[in-house]
């Protein structure tokens, strides 16, 4: 016979299924304020001039190569006299062999080790030992010519051809260059006379230049004196640069770009010294017709923690070459020092693509000319041919927490008739200034917003926000040009 339970039992029973109740109510509740909020946070995030970037993740070091080679082995001498290009070849052709096992390690000891150019492989590591030197051979004779990268329709500097680079490498996957703080040296200096004296008849080549690849690792080595751009990274996809020191003479060293990320996917830059001839970092894909005919962006680029030095150009630049559109990228925690520009995007009629949803934050501005700028009449053109009506697009580009002293004009943002300038935020900024005249904010064709209190006081382009958000004052007339190029 079954007993029915007591009634202090069925009580219980009943307060329980009621707690199971209050409780599937209240993670419903939590369930609908996730949602609201979320909602409201993508609504919030498309009226407020700061992006979601896209954040590539970090290229992770491999583990160590099954097998490790010393140039030595292949005939290398590191005497700064023999030519080791052929140690060189040998020694990759011995990885390549490899690669189903995880690749080989070439490694480069202490010496000076002269070579002409020679190609990379996949699955490989180039090691460089302290006080080892890779050093380019000057006469161009022994530099092959390549056909003109396809986004650009011919050389950079000359029609047709270009010369390869030093350290080359086509369509890899797992390539790491590293060491103890070795160095690349490309004897740029009779490069650049010739150059300078017109004697050269086809683009200079770079120092390293990786192309069509992925998975790319490049640190702690000394790049240095190379004939045009030190690294060019081309149409690459899932790469990391850092702890590197790239150098050029700060004058008469010509286009010594320090790294240059061209068509690239998913790109970190940081923890580096860049101090060269022309732009520290230069974005860039694609030149005009050809750029918009390729069709490669660059985007998903990190780049933080670097010091950066150009007294011929900017410390970080975009374009001009941006055809193929330039998206996601966020600068921060950059120093530049002693420059005549310090963040520059840089386009012309005639470049179409985009670039949008640039994050700059946290820098700082050390005896810079001209320290944010962005021009839009950079008219330098492959040919006749390309299309005027392709206009580019600027907007969504953001600046906060800008600091510095020693700065002749703090702001020039030089937008035109043609290529306005939308959604531009300036917040957090203060920066020292060494000229007194009214006309050191500079404004043309711009439209965005200044939030919170700002110095110097911003061009009458923009409007003003308070650090809540709430609109003070309405820019009056947005196309108003305050562009005082005389100083």
């Amino acid at each position: 016979m079954l007993e029915s339970p007591p009634s202090n039992s069925r009580g219980a029973h009943l307060k329980n299924l009621n707690f199971t109740s209050q409780r599937t109510l209240f993670i419903l509740l939590l369930i609908i304020a996730a949602c609201s909020l979320f909602i409201w946070y993508k609504s919030f995030m498309t009226q407020v001039p700061f992006f979601r970037v896209v954040v590539p993740v970090s290229v992770a070091m491999p583990a160590l190569r099954p097998v490790v080679f010393n140039l030595t082995e292949f005939g290398g001498v590191g005497d700064g006299v023999k030519v080791n290009t052929e140690a060189f070849e040998r020694g990759v052709i011995a990885i390549s062999k490899l690669a189903k096992n995880g690749g080989g390690q070439l490694y480069v000891p202490a010496g000076v080790w002269l070579t002409a150019p020679f190609n990379l492989t996949s699955h490989m590591t180039l090691f460089l030992a302290q006080d080892a030197v890779i050093l380019g051979i000057q006469d161009e004779k022994y530099w092959p010519l390549l056909p003109p990268l396809p986004s650009y329709g011919r050389g950079r500097e000359h029609r047709g051809a270009r010369y390869g680079s030093l350290i080359h490498g086509q369509h890899l996957k797992d390539v790491v260059i590293t060491g103890h703080n070795g160095t690349i040296d490309g004897q740029g200096h009779s490069w650049w006379k010739k150059y300078r004296q017109k004697l050269l008849n086809h683009t200079r080549g770079p120092l390293v230049q990786i192309m069509w690849s992925r998975d790319i690792l490049i640190s702690n080595i000394t790049l240095r004196n190379s004939p045009f751009w030190t690294l060019h990274p081309y149409d690459c996809k899932n790469v990391t640069i850092r702890n590197m020191t790239i150098l050029a003479p700060i004058s008469k060293a010509p286009n010594t770009d320090g790294i240059d990320p061209d068509s690239c996917e998913n790109m970190i830059i940081e923890d580096s010294y860049i101090s060269v001839g022309d732009d520290a970092i230069a974005i860039k894909s694609g030149w005009d017709q050809y750029g918009i005919s390729y069709g490669r962006p660059s985007k998903n680029i990190l780049i933080r923690n670097l010091v950066v030095r150009s007294m011929v150009s900017a410390g970080i630049s975009i374009g001009s070459e941006m055809s193929g559109g330039v998206s996601n990228v966020t600068v921060e925690n950059v120093l530049v020092w002693n420059s005549r520009r310090a963040v520059r995007i840089k386009t012309a009629v005639g470049r179409g693509g985009y670039v949008r949803h640039i994050t700059y934050r946290n820098l700082t501005f050390e005896n810079v000319r001209v320290g944010i700028v962005i021009k839009t009449d950079y008219n330098e053109h492959p040919n006749k041919n390309f299309d005027p009506k392709a206009i580019p697009i600027l907007q969504d580009i953001s600046y906060s927490s800008i600091h510095g002293e020693g700065v002749r004009v703090p702001v020039r943002i030089y937008g035109s008739q043609d290529i306005p300038v939308r959604n531009v935020s300036f917040h957090d900024m203060s920066v020292g200034i060494t000229y007194k005249k009214k006309h050191i904010f500079q404004c043309a064709y711009v439209q965005g917003r200044v939030i919170g209190s700002i110095f110097p006081a911003p061009c009458e382009n923009l409007d003003l926000y308070d650090e809540q958000q709430r609109l003070i004052k309405k820019s009056v007339y947005q196309n108003i040009s305050d562009i005082d190029y005389a100083f």
